[in-house]
């Protein structure tokens, strides 16, 4: 029944679906050769596209006096300037295409990191977005329309409440509304018939040990756990697998850019090279989506440090690049009384502990003025950690930083995520 209540829905939302789950089925076993070729034939014709359909990109490659039979190569993307979330707000109107397209699907970012971005995409972009996402299930042996529990939004009023209840039960999934006793009962006894678990990493760590808390008994056979939009702390992963009997995966990307990133079983992050082209520049990620004709999306600045492998052969067989880490936002700076950091330095700290000791913390660092920090740690720490971290902490700030570390604290949310670093200044 499921399988039919999604197919009606594919053919009324999108048709183009089908067909771009094919493509990636085959070109997920494609060459990097091959991959390569592909995305220079699409980058092609989407900066030929934009410059002809978006005023805003017309205007930003005459000023740059690039035009689109120069770009030959790959490399030749450098050529054009790099956008910004920014840019996309306040030319918004500029940026979208003045084609006419049969059909479009209005599109919004969640606004977390600043205002809300609204656009339009088209129906292939869509297609290839969600085919995306499917192909990454498809590793793990599921179906879109298979039975799954979602963590993503609880203590709604009535109306959404029902709204998404009635919604849920379409699509074959059930969500939890609050962490208290009975409702994750109730979560746990339909875990026995789901097939795999996706939201808010952090919403899916804090059930794991409330049931480990409680020692309650749970019997499920999961075939996938999926967090997404929020970063996975090394930390969740002894928790999750001891109570759902598998790891938390990753799932990277943003409405703007589509999906990036998918784990493998293996454990590495294929990019999606069939629909985006990742560049890393100072450590920084910019995203070209190939399907973004009604707003196109050319070499964007996600706001995002992360590190690519282009070297490693994943025991999988995929040759498509690998991202190994998603470490953090780029924006925010860490304020010391006479030096400024970048709040990737935590994720060094923090991983550099454990690199070295194997020591996995939940952290949180809040800074509310200039030259002190508050971090924030879930679990009781032992002397030696505490230790180390003190140490760490010294290592990277100096007498720049006074600081504090307390023990289990409840995290901040900013703007409904839980994010490693949050500064009130």
């Amino acid at each position: 029944m499921y399988q039919w209540i999604y197919k009606q829905g594919v053919k009324h939302r999108n048709p183009l679906l089908p067909a771009a789950e094919s493509f990636l089925q085959e070109s997920d076993t494609w060459s990097r050769a091959e991959l390569e070729a592909y995305q220079l034939e699409k980058l092609q014709a989407l900066v030929s596209w934009a410059y002809k359909y978006s005023p805003h990109y017309r205007t930003k490659l005459d000023e740059s006096n690039v035009h689109p039979r120069q770009i030959q190569t790959l490399a030749d993307l450098q050529r054009i300037p790099p956008i910004t979330k920014q840019t996309l707000l306040e030319e918004n109107e500029a940026i979208h295409a003045t084609a006419d397209f049969k059909q479009l699907l209005f599109s919004e970012t969640s606004g977390s990191t600043g205002s809300p971005l609204t656009f339009q995409r088209n129906l292939e972009w869509d297609a290839r977005h969600r085919a995306a996402i499917h192909r990454g299930y498809s590793w793990y042996d599921i179906q879109p329309w298979d039975r799954n529990g979602y963590f993503w939004g609880y203590n709604l009023d009535v109306k959404k409440h029902w709204k998404l209840k009635i919604m849920d039960k379409l699509v074959n999934r059930f969500r939890i509304f609050s962490y208290e006793k009975d409702e994750i009962q109730t979560f746990i006894k339909r875990l026995e018939r789901a097939d795999y678990l996706e939201g808010y990493s952090s919403m899916i760590y804090h059930v794991a040990r409330k049931i480990e808390q409680e020692n309650i008994s749970i019997n499920t056979k999961l075939k996938m756990i999926k967090g997404t939009s929020e970063k996975i702390f090394d930390a969740y992963q002894p928790t999750v697998e001891k109570v759902f009997g598998r790891k938390m995966i990753s799932e990277y990307g943003a409405a703007e850019t589509g999906i990036i990133a998918f784990e493998c079983p293996e454990g590495n992050m294929h990019t999606t090279m069939e629909n985006v082209i990742v560049e890393v520049i100072d450590g920084e990620i910019l995203v070209t989506n190939l399907f973004s004709h009604s707003f196109p999306i050319i070499r964007y600045a996600l706001g995002d440090y992360v590190e690519l492998d282009t070297e490693t052969a994943c025991a999988c067989g995929r040759e498509h690049t690998i991202v190994t880490s998603v470490m953090g936002r780029i924006g925010k700076e860490i304020i010391g009384e006479k030096e400024s950091y970048p709040s990737l330095t935590l994720y060094y700290i923090f991983k550099n502990i454990v690199m070295d000791s194997g020591d996995a913390i939940r952290y949180q660092v809040l800074q509310h003025r200039k030259g002190h920090l508050e971090f924030r740690v879930e679990q009781k720490l032992k002397p030696a950690v505490q230790k180390r971290l003190e140490a760490e902490i010294r290592k990277y700030f100096a007498q720049d930083m006074v600081y504090d570390i307390r023990e289990g604290l409840a995290f901040h949310r900013d703007g409904g995520k839980l994010k490693d670093f949050v500064s009130f200044i």
